[in-house]
């Protein structure tokens, strides 16, 4: 009889955390989201790169001070190195290519389909660090990715970019250096720097991306800002929601499972975006889309399946 209740009780747990895995990552996606929306606000009244520096500088003070609060445990400096790489890849570089790319002309729609590519590149490079993939999950992220391209193809329709922009090349090139770095940035804070206190390496990453910017503030942007209601309002929801809020949870879900299953969850990126941008920003959206939308949302949970059964398995 005890034994039962125990193992009555163990179930309803592990169903709760399972739901709180679920809501965590659900609000995670839509926090992240609201990134897109709010950084092309900013870029219009500020330099890019200098949005990002005061967006890092401003987080990594934030979370500096609720360590320092909660007297949480600094580790050593090995440790901190680790937690400082995470912040060159998934911050700095991740997010200066995104930004370039969008400076040198390349759209906010190509933008999303980069960083909509995210679990395909991380599922290959993960391969190198030891995750592997069941043939369902290969699927999954294939089917959410040509969901993304169907989506982005209907929000591309009106797009007025044209090929022969010397620029654009090099905008598309950084824009893949952007998705490169997150997908690095995911695998390795998951490798190696997943038992830090969330306090301490979120400081250490934020500090490492903004003193990483800080000579192209100087040398390229030279701290352009108008500072208008409208460009502090987007930076302040950019450094709370966004830089605390949303890279909080992404690192709290990366803790608890496979860098592959949280990287799916960026599939829902572009069509959520897309959404928030026809709401917000009155950017084109059509019927279209709507067959990439139920792509996505079954490329998700194909590429997620996998690895739920598993860990129930490890249970």
């Amino acid at each position: 009889m005890e034994s039962s209740r125990m193992t009555i009780t163990a179930a309803a747990d592990d169903t709760r955390m399972a739901l709180a895995g679920r809501i965590s990552a659900g609000v995670f996606v839509v926090l992240w989201c609201s990134g897109y929306p709010a950084g092309k606000l900013a870029v219009q009244h500020g330099a890019p790169f200098t949005v990002l520096f005061l967006r890092f500088v401003s987080a990594a003070a934030i979370f500096a001070i609720l360590a320092l609060l909660a007297r949480a445990s600094w580790p050593d400096w090995r440790v901190l190195g680790r937690s400082a790489v995470v912040g060159l890849l998934s911050l700095a570089l991740s997010f200066g290519g995104i930004y370039e790319g969008l400076r040198l002309g390349v759209s906010t729609g190509v933008s999303a389909l980069f960083i909509g590519a995210m679990p395909l590149a991380t599922a290959l490079f993960g391969l190198a660090f030891g995750e592997r993939l069941s043939r369902r999950q290969w699927l999954g992220f294939a089917l959410g990715f040509i969901g993304v391209v169907l989506v982005l193809e209907g929000r591309l329709g009106g797009s007025t970019e044209h090929a022969a922009d010397a620029n654009l090349g090099l905008g598309y090139l950084a824009s893949l250096v952007g998705l490169i770095g997150l997908s690095l940035g995911t695998l390795y804070q998951k490798r190696y720097s997943s038992t830090v206190d969330l306090r301490v390496g979120l400081a250490t990453q934020h500090v490492a991306a903004a003193l990483a910017l800080l000579p192209l503030v100087v040398f390229v942007d030279h701290f352009r800002a108008d500072w208008s209601s409208t460009y502090v309002g987007a930076l302040s929801w950019l450094i709370v929601v966004n830089s605390v809020g949303g890279f909080a949870l992404l690192f709290a879900l990366l803790r608890r499972g496979a860098a592959t299953k949280v990287a799916a969850l960026f599939y829902l990126m572009p069509p959520i975006t897309a959404l928030m941008g026809f709401v917000v920003l009155d950017e084109h959206l059509s019927l279209a889309m709507l067959p990439g939308f139920v792509l996505v949302a079954l490329g998700v949970w194909l590429g997620t399946q996998q690895s739920d059964a598993g860990s129930a398995r490890a249970r």
